[in-house]
């Protein structure tokens, strides 16, 4: 899953492309080195980045990328938004999957996702109230609440985020097969867990999310939590770190990995996905 940025406050300047000709180039690219879909997004969703973007700008830029994209590129477009009106755009622009951060905390997502047959990457992150994206969810019938029971790991609070996040998708009458998971490595930051040692735990124990039954998609690439691991403090120096974790992520169960660089981690998937068929863990 090749990762593109129309968001100039996006963590790493690599990955933005702000005028319509480098994106779509960049994405034929991808496309080219093996990318089975291409993510888009128009706002940076990195929580310790104080990057708000207004709704309006973000459908803005999300649509003139996706419309830019759609007719070009030989394979699905993903939008990256957590909010309803902006996905909507998207997909009237030719998007077909919502990569959605928040886990379908706005309450017209489902129903939109449901509606427009859209494909949906839901990811767990913090039920902080007042967070915006990250808002606690609508109250919906039969869905769980509460928070992760006290004390719970961080592999057994994302596993319950992400049963909750598939609940809203089966109480909007979204079918499971429409769903993907993604656990959120480096969403995590106020937690009584360090957050590199949270992601280190969470990717060690994907193990456990596969018995969610979903597909897992993890993003590692180029993300703090290989800086804090390596000492990179500029994204640009950890691709090294990336290919690793994206390794480990393949090995525990992940079935889509979502990368800056395309052709270097498909070939760390490959190796990884014999390494598996082997047995070797």
């Amino acid at each position: 899953m090749g990762a593109l940025n129309v968001s100039p406050e996006s963590f790493y300047a690599g990955s933005v492309h702000r005028f319509a000709a480098d994106l779509v180039s960049t994405a034929l690219a991808m496309v080219e080195a093996g990318a089975a879909l291409i993510d888009v997004g128009a706002r940076s969703t990195a929580p310790y980045r104080a990057t708000a973007v207004g709704e309006d700008e973000e459908r803005d830029r999300l649509a003139r990328a996706v419309e830019a994209l759609a007719g070009k590129v030989p394979v699905p477009i993903s939008a990256d938004t957590a909010r309803a009106r902006v996905a909507r755009a998207a997909l009237d622009a030719g998007a077909r999957v919502i990569n959605d951060v928040s886990g379908l905390r706005d309450p017209e997502m489902p129903r939109l996702a449901r509606d427009r047959g859209a494909a949906l990457i839901l990811m767990a992150s913090p039920e902080t109230p007042g967070a915006g994206a990250h808002a606690r969810p609508p109250r919906l019938q039969g869905v769980s609440h509460g928070p992760p029971p006290p004390g719970a790991g961080p592999v057994a609070c994302v596993k319950a985020l992400l049963a909750r996040a598939r609940q809203r998708a089966r109480a909007a009458g979204i079918p499971d097969e429409h769903v993907v998971l993604d656990p959120g490595l480096g969403f995590f930051r106020d937690e009584p867990v360090p957050w590199d040692e949270w992601d280190v735990e969470v990717l060690t124990g994907l193990g456990s999310l596969v018995a969610l039954g979903r597909p897992l998609c993890v993003g590692v690439s180029r993300k703090s939590f290989i800086g804090a691991i390596t000492g990179r403090d500029r994204p640009e120096e950890r691709l090294a770190g990336s290919l690793a974790a994206t390794t480990v992520a393949v090995l525990n169960g992940a079935a889509l990995i979502r990368t800056h660089d395309v052709a270097e981690t498909l070939d760390a998937v490959r190796v990884a996905e014999r390494m598996r068929r082997a047995g070797i863990r």
